[in-house]
């Protein structure tokens, strides 16, 4: 005698839809990701008469200069500047090396952050209650870049 085979019931439409879903989140996150690698590796500021425009991530926003208290302006090393170390992330992107978006600092304030080199930051102060840190390989060059047209 052979062997008689009974077939299950297939699953609902429904299921179906379930695994269709997850597969898009799970294709949308993977994009998300590997847009996220590529613009840390190219994000970019630029100062003109607009202001200063951080190009990069989800945070990118453009500062107008009457919102920069660049009399505050100074360059900083965050391994030995304590107080503005970045502590809590509250809305950004938080990897070994990188730090994009909200923050806040060890002294409680608030600030912007695109930092992958702690040794090398431009710290500027805001009318806006927030702080701007930037990484930069020049990061007196950009302050007194954005001083120059502030000047204008």
């Amino acid at each position: 005698m052979s062997a008689t085979v009974f077939p299950m019931i297939p699953a609902a439409s429904k299921s179906v839809w379930f695994f269709g879903i997850i597969c898009l989140l799970l294709v949308g996150l993977l994009f998300l990701m590997g847009w996220l690698a590529w613009s840390m590796q190219h994000a970019q500021f630029t100062v003109s008469k607009d202001g200063l425009r951080l190009e990069g991530d989800l945070w990118g926003r453009t500062i107008p200069l009457k919102s920069l208290k660049l009399d505050e302006a100074v360059v900083t090393n965050l391994n030995i500047d304590r107080d503005h170390q970045p502590k809590w992330r509250t809305m950004g992107t938080g990897l070994p090396g990188y730090a994009a978006g909200w923050f806040k600092l060890r002294n409680g304030t608030k600030a912007l952050v695109y930092v992958t080199d702690r040794t090398h930051v431009a710290r500027i102060p805001t009318t806006d209650g927030y702080t701007v840190m930037l990484s930069v390989a020049e990061p007196q060059a950009l302050i007194d870049a954005l001083k120059r047209f502030n000047h204008h």
